[in-house]
């Protein structure tokens, strides 16, 4: 039998897929405008996420569980194909008024890795309950 992660391992799991979303993100995201936007998401975790579930009870390592699975099921829909969307998104960008066409390979890709993410977040939450 496993021991399960202590809080403070979560504490430290956390700051680490925050370090590794970071560089993915600065990578991945073509344009400043675009890079604040992703730098913001982990901001908006540390500022809302753990707050809100300490008020309502929740469980310190539970909510640093979903913080870090949200984070590297970014960093694993976006980065496989980062040259395609790190295109789109500067097309976007420089012609706002246009509506640039989906990328197949893109949407398909990020559709499928977000729902095997989603599976993998649910099997392996046995693991930190």
């Amino acid at each position: 039998m496993t021991a399960h992660p202590t809080t403070a391992d979560w504490w430290l799991i956390a700051a680490g897929v925050t370090v590794v979303y970071l560089a993915v993100m600065h990578r991945c995201m073509p344009t400043p405008k675009a890079r604040l936007r992703m730098v913001t998401a982990p901001l908006a975790g540390w500022v809302f996420l753990l707050p809100n579930a300490v008020t309502k009870g929740y469980s310190v390592s539970h909510t640093l569980y979903f913080y870090s699975c949200a984070l590297l099921m970014l960093v694993i829909m976006l980065a496989p194909v980062a040259k395609r969307v790190a295109a789109d998104i500067a097309e976007q960008e420089e012609k706002p008024w246009d509506r640039v066409p989906l990328n197949s390979v893109s949407l398909y890709w990020m559709c499928g890795s977000a729902a095997a993410c989603t599976v993998g977040v649910v099997c392996l939450w046995s693991f930190v309950s």
